[in-house]
């Protein structure tokens, strides 16, 4: 299914993702957030290739996201963590809210997940935040 350079970067990507929520966790430790943003860029870097990556974040479309997530990667080392992190949420929205329908689509296919996000609440909430899509990825 993946061969091992896409295992390692879901893999980095992973670890990215958790570095940066332990930082926040962690009132916003800069090492955390810097070590996360550093793992993320990597993984996704890794996981589909350098000229695919540069591709994604230099397309029209995805150069207002681009530009807040790297604005807020360097406002994240230049100490203002709190901002920076802000500003980087923004811009990580707006490049990757496209995948999100997809990303629901599959975790409410998970056994004990799927129930959970078909609650309702969750339900009404999750659609508002990322409405179903018919198409496949957004790419």
């Amino acid at each position: 299914m993946f061969d091992d350079r896409r295992k390692i970067g879901v893999g980095l990507t992973a670890f990215g993702l958790l570095f940066t929520v332990l930082g926040v966790l962690f009132f916003f430790d800069r090492g955390l957030l810097a070590m996360g943003n550093l793992l993320f860029l990597a993984g996704v870097g890794t996981t589909i290739g350098p000229r695919a990556t540069l591709r994604f974040f230099m397309r029209r479309k995805n150069l207002k996201g681009s530009a807040c997530f790297l604005t807020g990667v360097v406002l994240i080392l230049i100490k203002w963590a709190l901002v920076g992190i802000c500003v980087e949420t923004y811009g990580f929205w707006l490049l990757f809210s496209g995948f999100f329908p997809t990303v629901l689509g599959f975790l409410r296919r998970l056994p004990v997940l799927g129930s959970i996000l078909d609650l309702p609440i969750l339900k009404t909430v999750l659609n508002k935040l990322a409405p179903p899509q018919a198409s496949g990825l957004p790419v």
